[in-house]
């Protein structure tokens, strides 16, 4: 093995006299064994971005090449794991070390002395031909979720021996194989794979159905499908950090990974201590059963947070590779950006908008361009769902990065820092968000829900839209200048807010709204503006219909109702409709 000795030091920046060494290739400088990666080579000295503290190294200590690019450790053990931006877990080394991660601390991801109960595939047999993708068995990772042991992609031949069933270590041998260019190989519960490098797939599919969060602003108004690309843009404050947990909590993926990167440490510690206690609803287990987590705060080494997103994605596509559904949430992709921008700065390389360099937009479609709906090489469906937040100083959306992202994606959660303020939570605002997956949900909601829900939404998005418009009148000139139809426009835009917009984390009831709860409410807000329209145009006064005892009702009927209450609502709307026929009638009886 070729060693090499540092020559200059830039902060995270290393330049060593290296020959024979790979771009990519990770490293460990110094005496200390920082964490390295070799990014740039120029004859036989090579840059290395260290992702630890670089402070009282020298030159002239000595650097050794690993021989292989900065992976992850893939295998049983993952879910319900911590770990930094390079992979190491977390409680592992605070049970070692403490709070504070020594430097050049190096813990494997995994337990190497944990056993796992293997379960070999009926149909595999020795001599068969198998290849990259294909499942040896299953461990039962956790209860709620079947890890399936896969050949590595890159494997290919005849299948000399499968192990029985029985208690492995990750390290120890299940299966060997011939290939036809590397001779035998030992395959076992662990393999490892490159971060930055994407994981194969046969052929990308389109999404069919939408990611449910149980969030009715995201479900119903702006759907993201399942293998989809998603930013939550927001300015600080406006309550990022607890959509993300929302979502985390009752997407209806099977797994979900969490990426906190160069986040303020406040907010993770409140992830990493919440997580844990949190029950997942669907299998009234610990949440943690079917959670990843990957902690980057905003004091640790700047260029990790580079790594901890390419890590978080790979995690994502071995799931995917399994059958899965996965969710990625990074937090946020600006810190990500911000990390870009220093280590070309410290290369020298041209910046262009507000610092950033050149090539911000092609790595931010890079790593969006990892999600997706696909089937596997072996045979199977899964995705990965990416849903990056975006922090832009001030709020402005137009700043580089929260600019390309929307460029990129296809579903954008824009949070309002006016509706945060007024205490409208989750404060997406409805006039800047978009969703360029309607069609496709629409065709999930009719079969699954109702037929008319594409009609009911976009009749609700419509007077949101008329309403905005109404109140700048009413700033100028007072309500008094609205006609009646124009102003119950504005009092049932407000009803759709109240009723339908807001939902609080904190409540029991409507924490989690389902997709027939969703319709039902949807439907009741409505259905009451299209009949109370009627009303008016045959000469019901407003002031009437706003006096409505159910309308106080319908305001509080997403606190009121459970989901398994659709009966109620079904009879809350018939109430409705009796209390308007009966309007309808006084006023036609008064009439000449």
């Amino acid at each position: 093995m070729n060693r090499g000795t540092v020559t200059q030091i830039n902060g995270p920046l290393v330049q060593a006299h290296l020959p024979g060494v790979a771009n990519g290739e990770q490293v460990r400088v110094g005496e200390m064994q920082l964490t390295g990666e070799v990014i740039g080579l120029e004859g036989e000295f090579a840059l290395i971005q260290v992702y630890e503290s670089t402070q009282m190294l020298r030159p002239g200590e000595e650097v050794t090449p690993l021989g292989y690019p900065l992976s992850a450790e893939l295998g049983p053990g993952l879910l319900g794991g911590i770990f930094d931006g390079v992979q190491r877990p977390l409680r592992a080394i605070m049970e070692q070390a403490g709070e504070h991660i020594p430097r050049g601390l190096e813990l494997p991801a995994l337990d190497r002395e944990q056993r796992w109960e293997f379960t070999p595939a009926d149909q595999l047999r020795a001599g068969q031909e198998i290849h990259g993708g294909m499942v040896l068995g299953q461990v039962q990772e956790t209860e709620a979720v079947q890890h399936r042991i896969l050949v590595p992609p890159d494997v290919k031949g005849e299948l000399l021996e499968l192990a029985g069933a029985g208690n492995y270590r990750l390290e120890e041998t299940i299966a060997r194989v011939r290939t036809p260019l590397k001779g035998i190989r030992e395959l076992s519960l662990l393999q490892r794979w490159p971060v930055r490098r994407p994981r194969p797939y046969t052929r990308r599919d389109d999404g069919i159905a939408p990611l449910l969060t149980g969030q009715r602003i995201l479900d119903t108004f702006f759907p993201l499908l399942k293998g989809g690309k998603g930013a939550i843009p927001g300015p600080f404050g406006a309550g990022k950090t607890m959509l993300q947990q929302q979502i985390a909590r009752w997407t209806n993926a099977d797994i979900v990974i969490y990426v906190g990167c160069g986040e303020r440490g406040n907010e993770l510690v409140d992830i990493l201590e919440s997580f844990p206690e949190l029950t997942d609803p669907y299998s009234g287990r610990s949440l943690m059963e079917r959670t990843l987590l990957v902690a980057n705060t905003s004091n640790m080494p700047v260029v990790a947070r580079e790594a901890s997103i390419y890590l978080g994605v790979t995690l994502a596509e071995y799931y995917r590779d399994q059958g899965h559904d996965v969710v990625m949430l990074a937090d946020s992709t600006s810190r990500w950006a911000e990390a870009l921008r220093e280590v070309a700065g410290r290369l020298g390389q041209m910046p262009v908008e507000e610092g950033y360099p050149a090539y911000l937009a092609s790595r931010l479609a890079a790593f969006y361009e990892r999600a997706g709906r696909v089937d596997t090489l072996g045979g199977g469906n899964g995705s990965v769902t990416l849903i990056g937040a975006v922090s832009p100083p001030g709020g402005d959306f137009s700043e580089p990065v929260t600019n390309h992202t929307k460029d990129i994606i296809q579903t954008f959660w824009a949070l309002s820092k006016s509706l945060a303020d007024a205490r409208h939570y989750p404060s997406v605002s409805w006039t800047e968000s978009f969703s360029d997956a309607v069609d496709a949900a629409a065709r999930w909601w009719s079969e699954q829900i109702s037929p008319d829900w594409l009609a009911r939404r976009t009749q609700a998005l419509d007077l949101l839209a008329r309403a905005e418009e109404l109140s700048r009148i009413i700033n100028l000139v007072g309500v008094e200048a609205l006609s009646p139809g124009q102003r119950w426009s504005v009092e049932t835009a407000t009803l759709v807010r109240e009723a339908l917009l807001q939902q609080s984390a904190l409540d029991e009831v409507d924490s989690y709204c389902s997709p027939q709860k969703q319709f039902a409410l949807l439907d009741l807000v409505m259905g009451l503006y299209q009949q109370g329209r009627e009303l008016i145009a045959r000469h019901v006064p407003v002031s009437a219909l706003l006096e409505l005892p159910a309308l106080a009702r319908l305001r509080r009927a997403k606190n009121s109702y459970g989901n398994e209450q659709l009966d109620a609502m079904i009879q809350l709307k018939e109430d409705i409709r009796t209390q308007l026929d009966k309007l309808a009638q006084e006023y036609a009886e008064d009439s000449p």
